[in-house]
């Protein structure tokens, strides 16, 4: 079963060293300009936005269990692990950057300023997944507001909290059904709107809505073929009626 992360919003503090954790597991660079920072880039994979001075989000990868970053992707570049987090391999990327335009979370980001660029974005730390460790976030929190499980384990917990404390939370786990679900989860006591996340994000998977509207196109192209033989036989009709007509006309002269 997938490992997934929790934050609850309620519980952080907004002291950074998510971020902090994140830049020294991913050798990026940690100095002022990154703490000031308040967006992701190519050399920041997650920040925290906050709101009001009381109210903190994280902006990181949301592991789509079904991504359409992946879907999108022609060359393999990036897949999802059966552990859950979505990697990505580099030495495939041919920097179509298809998967930044398909992302409906804008997570992926480019290497604009190098000469040999890349997608830079949360790996979801992989390698810690995979030998039962947290992701760097969720060990470098002082106040547990990030964690890592099992994603069942995770959502059970987060729908827990929502009901041992109905007034302390805003009623829904962001991500649990989102675009088909995330691996990245999220509680909050204030609609997630209220940190610019959308509140109209489908429940279907991405690339499922992808396919049900490609797989429109036989038909379409089918209809399309017999309206334009119509088309074409009526117009050669007419101009064979026509010539007929006229050698008629020719032959009584």
């Amino acid at each position: 079963m997938g490992t997934g992360v929790l934050f609850d919003s309620t519980l952080c503090i907004g002291c950074q060293e998510c971020e902090a954790g994140c830049a020294a597991a991913n050798d990026l660079p940690w100095n002022d300009e990154m703490v000031n920072q308040a967006k992701a880039s190519d050399l920041k994979f997650t920040y925290v936005k906050t709101v009001d001075d009381d109210k903190f989000m994280r902006h990181l990868c949301m592991h789509c269990e079904d991504p359409s970053c992946v879907s999108v992707c022609p060359v393999g570049a990036l897949t999802k692990t059966a552990d859950g987090p979505v990697v990505y391999d580099a030495d495939k990327c041919m920097g179509c950057r298809y998967c930044m335009v398909a992302c409906p979370f804008g997570v992926p980001k480019y290497e604009w300023t190098s000469l040999k660029p890349r997608i830079r974005k949360c790996t979801g730390c992989p390698e810690r997944i995979a030998k039962g460790e947290p992701t760097a976030c969720s060990e470098a929190c002082p106040t547990g507001a990030t964690i890592t499980g099992e994603r069942e384990a995770m959502l059970a917990e987060a729908n827990r909290r929502i009901q041992e404390n109905p007034d302390g939370y805003y009623p829904h786990v962001f991500g649990s059904t989102e675009v088909g679900g995330t691996t990245t989860l999220f509680l909050s006591s204030v609609p997630f709107e209220t940190f610019g996340l959308r509140a109209s994000y489908p429940d279907d998977p991405l690339p499922m809505l992808t396919h049900r509207a490609l797989s429109k196109i036989p038909s379409v192209v089918t209809v399309g073929f017999v309206l334009l033989g119509g088309i074409w036989w009526i117009t050669n009709r007419r101009d064979v009626v026509a010539a007929a007509e006229a050698d008629k006309r020719k032959e009584e002269e």
